[in-house]
């Protein structure tokens, strides 16, 4: 079979999931940006959106395990929530408690996405790389995304991973 065939463009279709469009949730993470400013939310829901998703969820919280738990937890139980993003906190600093807040959540991290983000970011940053702390969660049977708050880790992640994965990964969650 040719590679433009018929078949092959549908396995294509099933592997990166079609043309479904999904309902995101995106909380962003930060003491230092308000949901009036914040660059990288915008960014999310303006990627998410320009692919054909939805985004019907969005806030802001500052760094702390419990307000992070207590926003995204009831978004996580909204049928038309299907996938989130979480944006900041994934750091090294003593102030970067996203990915503690996910962890505290229950369900299973699935470890390709992070490793996948941080080879492609160290083609980008270098060693800096190592600091991040991007990850991918299964809460809820839904996915949640923890990135880096910067526009750049924003856009590669939506980019590259997130918006060619997110469908077929939601198809595979819901089996």
């Amino acid at each position: 079979m040719s590679a433009g065939s018929p078949s092959t463009q549908a396995a294509g279709r099933h592997h990166l999931g079609g043309d479904r469009h999904l309902g995101f949730a995106v909380l962003t993470v930060s003491d230092t940006h308000t949901e009036e400013d914040d660059p990288s939310g915008t960014l999310a829901r303006g990627l998410l959106e320009g692919a054909g998703h939805r985004v019907v969820r969005t806030g802001l919280v500052g760094n702390s395990v419990a307000d992070v738990r207590d926003k995204l937890e009831p978004w996580l139980g909204e049928h038309e929530v299907e996938a989130a993003l979480t944006i900041g906190g994934t750091g090294a600093s003593s102030r970067d408690l996203t990915v503690n807040a996910l962890e505290t959540m229950g369900g299973k991290r699935l470890d390709g996405f992070g490793e996948l983000y941080r080879s492609i970011s160290f083609q980008e940053v270098g060693a800096l790389a190592i600091i991040s702390r991007a990850g991918l969660y299964v809460l809820h049977g839904k996915p949640v995304f923890a990135l880096p708050g910067s526009e750049r880790a924003v856009r590669t992640a939506l980019e590259r991973l997130i918006l060619p994965a997110s469908i077929h990964l939601v198809e595979e969650l819901e089996r």
